[in-house]
């Protein structure tokens, strides 16, 4: 009778042991992602609607997965809250992404999960005496998401090196304002605050162009001599260590998302327009959609470390990374 107490007994035991252990390596039932305000993160709302985050992660045999989405306006905010551990997930632009991760290398190890979009950022103006960033003085205020820190501000300088000298990249940072694009694309509009210049992006750049009042001063395709991956989506890599298959249900949900907006950017714009409850029309999202300027794509562009190189030389980050598999997990370009 005692030996076969205590073989229950072990048998309990091992069971508890295994359950435990199971416990331990379970991966989260429940997330938050961030987004911002945009068509470049189009693929992100596309995920949230079409719940294919949580479509990948039951495919993948984790079960049912909770996600819970927040939308900040700028990058600086998105990495408070992920370094506070409200959010698990953030995304948004280059400059706030590669900080982040120069800030963290070596400790929460931050790296990028996916890439977002290759879209344009566009530098706008009303004034019709500026032609190019050489022609801003004293009298101009220049909106962006957040001063020196935003991918709208390293545009502005990189921008600002190549016209005045890489000694001069911050030439321009004492005219700059830090504004919502739906606010800064009000004041610039409305022609009655001092804003006379917005570095913005879709779809407030072609709504800003299609005024008459408004043009073009450069935008940062040009400024690179070509395309590069602008938004990204970032995260620790404790996150992806203790969740490697919810991470990859995350990459996932994404590729499909953009084979879904590729697919049909009618049925794209559409979606946007009634999710974001945007003021433009489902033909001007549309007619954004289907420019040669605008793509999405899961995988970064190598030129993608020409955002780290800068900010490396320009002393505002300590690490340079050696190559844009640096700054990705390797999720990102199976």
């Amino acid at each position: 009778m005692m030996m076969k107490k205590i073989a229950i007994f072990a048998v309990a035991v091992g069971v508890l042991l295994a359950i435990s252990a199971e416990a331990a390596h379970a991966e989260k039932a429940e997330i938050t992602l961030s987004k911002q305000y945009g068509i470049h993160y189009l693929p992100l709302i596309v995920a949230e609607e079409l719940k294919l985050i949580e479509k990948h992660a039951k495919a993948a045999g984790l079960g049912e997965v909770k996600t819970h989405w927040a939308t900040f306006s700028n990058g600086a905010a998105s990495n408070d809250a992920l370094l506070s551990g409200s959010v698990d997930l953030v995304s948004g632009g280059a400059a706030p992404f590669i900080r982040l991760w120069a800030k963290t290398k070596g400790g929460l190890d931050v790296k990028a999960l996916a890439a977002l979009d290759q879209i344009p950022i566009t530098l706008n103006t009303h004034n019709p005496k500026i032609k190019t960033i050489a022609d801003f003085t004293e009298n101009d205020r220049i909106a962006l998401p957040t001063a020196k820190v935003s991918i709208q501000a390293l545009i502005l300088q990189i921008a600002a090196a190549k016209a005045f000298g890489k000694a001069n990249y911050d030439r321009l940072d004492k005219l700059t304002v830090s504004l919502k694009h739906p606010d800064a694309l009000t004041a610039l509009l409305g022609g009655k605050s001092e804003i006379t210049a917005h570095v913005t992006s879709e779809p407030y750049a072609t709504v800003e162009l299609s005024n008459p009042g408004v043009h073009r001063v450069l935008n940062s395709f040009e400024v690179f001599g070509g395309r590069h991956t602008s938004d990204v989506v970032w995260t620790t890599d404790k996150f992806v260590r203790e969740n490697p298959k919810l991470a990859q249900a995350i990459v996932a949900a994404l590729k499909e998302s953009v084979q879904w907006i590729l697919a049909d950017k009618k049925r794209a714009a559409e979606l946007y327009v009634r999710v974001s409850k945007s003021n433009e029309s489902v033909a001007l999202i549309h007619g954004i959609l289907n420019s040669p300027d605008v793509h999405y794509a899961v995988a970064p562009l190598d030129n993608f470390t020409v955002f780290s190189d800068f900010l490396f030389e320009t002393g505002a980050v300590a690490h340079k990374a050696e190559n844009v598999r640096e700054l990705f997990f390797e999720r990102a370009f199976e």
